[in-house]
């Protein structure tokens, strides 16, 4: 929470501390812990390689 700035949800308010940019997206019930899982981050990144190709003049 920003009071006084400018709320991060409605550029339209100023902050005033209700908390709702406090809540988990994905339970309503919780404080947001910055978990990752609504923005579907991974740990890990994949590429598929579709060939090899080598350059025989090496």
């Amino acid at each position: 929470m920003n009071l006084g700035y400018e709320c991060v949800l409605n550029d339209e308010k100023i902050c005033d501390g209700c908390g709702e940019c406090e809540i988990c997206d994905l339970d309503e019930n919780k404080i947001c812990d910055n978990c990752g899982k609504c923005l579907d981050i991974r740990d890990d990144a994949v590429i598929k390689i579709d060939a090899v190709i080598t350059d025989d003049k090496l």
